[in-house]
């Protein structure tokens, strides 16, 4: 896939989700990583600053797990910054700031209720 015509940010971007991705799969320790999907990655224009959104398969934006894993993935933020920096070999290492994001429970909400008003003909 070509890369030309993207801005530095984006692609930066994509490979923070693609590297964390695998290392929140692979490589942490913690069982509550295990459930979650990392959904977007956004950059600061400086790249000092990256906003992660994940979704959690089976939970909402209510439920507690959801507290757990972000206070999870806070605790482990120096050893995915640490990676992040020499598997990417950034310069500058994106302060990590993680939420929730509930789009994909409305996206399931919104097909439910579609399903149901097509059943009802």
């Amino acid at each position: 896939m070509s890369q030309q015509g993207v801005s530095r940010p984006t692609r930066v971007a994509q490979e923070i989700k693609k590297t964390l991705a695998d290392l929140l799969l692979r490589e942490a320790k913690d069982p509550r990583f295990q459930k979650m999907s990392l959904t977007e990655c956004k950059i600061s224009k400086d790249l000092s600053i990256a906003t992660i959104h994940f979704a959690l398969m089976g939970h909402n934006q209510d439920d507690p797990e959801v507290q757990n894993v972000l206070q999870a993935l806070d605790k482990a933020k120096g050893f995915l910054r640490t990676e992040l920096g020499s598997r990417l070999r950034l310069r500058i290492v994106p302060d990590l700031r993680f939420h929730y994001d509930s789009v994909p429970e409305h996206v399931a909400y919104i097909e439910d209720l579609i399903n149901r008003a097509l059943n009802k003909k």
